[in-house]
């Protein structure tokens, strides 16, 4: 099973910039979709952008498109979001996840999680 430590979290101004950094460890990087998500305090976790195993397909929730855009180097077992534009409402702890199957907006397809990063955007 992979392990997934997330970084490149903080507090930001609305309208700025943040890029988000997933470490992976553990066989086979190359075989998992990979997605972020985000949990703010008193809401479900919700899905963000997700990445298919070479990086060729990309999906994103409504919210983000335009403004967000996921990416992997599977040379480095690394995964980015790059987050342009950000708003209040974007703030939240951001989760990386690993799946074994193909590209999904589901909490439930995702079976590996790091432990997040915290994401606060001010107004």
């Amino acid at each position: 099973q992979v392990q997934l430590v997330e970084s490149g979290g903080g507090l930001v101004q609305a309208g700025g910039s943040l890029r988000l950094s997933c470490a992976a460890t553990g066989p086979t990087f190359s075989s998992y979709t990979m997605g972020w998500f985000r949990q703010a305090p008193e809401r479900e976790r919700e899905f963000v952008a997700a990445v298919s195993l070479r990086g060729s397909s990309t999906h994103y929730t409504d919210s983000v498109k335009g403004r967000f855009t996921i990416s992997r180097d599977n040379a480095k077992n690394m995964v980015y979001l790059q987050m342009n534009a950000l708003k209040p409402e974007d703030t939240a702890v951001y989760y990386c996840a690993a799946s074994d199957g193909p590209i999904s907006d589901s909490v439930a397809d995702f079976g590996s999680w790091g432990p997040g990063t915290q994401v606060t955007v001010s107004s």
